[in-house]
């Protein structure tokens, strides 16, 4: 999945992305109630809120949709 990541972030600049570890990162696991359903993606607003979550492994073009939703959030 960082493949894909990566591609879109070399399509939209200005997107704010950070990758955690589920093993690794435990703060953040138990922050956002990460379950072993992984991948998982949190969208968050300019106030670090959580706006939708998806799990799995979205194709591109679903991840950019979803990103377009919420950009202005």
């Amino acid at each position: 999945m960082r493949p894909r990541w990566k591609e879109i972030e070399g399509e939209l600049p200005w997107l704010k992305t950070q990758y955690y570890d589920y093993d690794n990162d435990k703060e953040m696991v138990e922050k956002h109630k990460i379950d072993q359903n992984l991948p998982v993606f949190i969208f968050l607003d300019k106030d670090d809120k959580e706006i939708t979550r998806l799990s799995g492994e979205p194709s591109k073009e679903e991840l950019l949709k979803l990103i377009e939703e919420h950009k202005d959030k």
